[in-house]
């Protein structure tokens, strides 16, 4: 059974339909790759997976649980988190206070309790920033903890955002454009670090990436859209080698390898 299932998903904006029929799946540990042109629905896909945008017609489910009609935060405690395109970190927070904001979903003290200052509250408090810290430190940003995250580099807030993702505990974690502004020795950083991560946790991951070499390197398989359809689905080598995938988006064999 696969972990993250979509079926015939359809979403139209104004006279504009963004996705039509698209289905997907995705199995527990495994990496799956969303590419496409640019306008081909990639990140509508994400922004329906993680509840910000509903449907029209099709379904969502993980481990087999009907996703679909409930709100970001319902479907976040359910157990997917992502990262954007374009990073969204807390910019005023420090780094450690923005994995603290990603733990949220998990405690279980009430507004009360805090308010009040029980015990308990305390000890959730002290135990997550030691997660916080220890996620920090995984991700390789351990020395920045106290730094203001709008002042960090790009290539260390999408870290920054990975880690917050991260301490959610989710099952599923959605990357958008991960490597997007990264130069290639980043690249390479973070390649290894998200087949570590998902090796360690036995994450489901979904990326969207433009990177070519990044999706044929971690991927699993590889999903194409083009203009809010599915035109392949497969192993990374056999959808690189597709010529509908070739003249929709990836040009000729030469291209791709350069």
């Amino acid at each position: 059974m696969a972990r993250l299932a979509v079926e015939d998903l359809s979403i139209s904006f104004g006279g504009l339909t963004a996705l039509d029929g698209v289905s997907l799946s995705a199995g527990e540990g495994e990496i799956v790759a969303l590419i496409g042109p640019n306008g081909a629905g990639k990140t509508t896909v994400f922004n329906v997976l993680s509840g910000l945008y509903r449907p029209s017609a099709g379904r969502v489910t993980l481990d087999a649980a009907d996703l679909t009609r409930l709100a970001p935060h319902a479907i976040a405690r359910r157990g997917i988190g992502r990262t954007f395109q374009n990073t969204e970190v807390f910019r005023a927070l420090s780094a450690l206070d923005n994995v603290r904001v990603g733990a949220h979903r998990r405690l279980r003290s009430s507004l009360l309790a805090a308010a009040c200052g029980w015990p308990g509250v305390r000890r959730e408090e002290t135990q997550t920033t030691q997660q916080a810290r220890a996620l920090l430190g995984r991700v390789g940003l351990g020395d920045v903890a106290d730094v203001e995250a709008g002042s960090l580099p790009l290539g260390s807030q999408k870290r920054l955002e990975m880690a917050r993702a991260l301490a959610g505990d989710p099952r599923v974690l959605l990357l958008d454009e991960p490597a997007g502004g990264l130069n290639t020795t980043e690249t390479q950083a973070l390649m290894d670090l998200i087949r570590s991560v998902r090796d360690e946790r036995r994450l489901t991951i979904l990326v969207v990436e433009h990177d070519m070499n990044l999706v044929l390197t971690i991927s699993d398989r590889v999903v194409v859209l083009d203009h809010g359809r599915v035109i392949a689905s497969g192993p990374p080598a056999a959808v690189a080698a597709d010529p509908a995938v070739i003249d929709a988006y990836l040009g000729t064999v030469t291209d791709l390898q350069r």
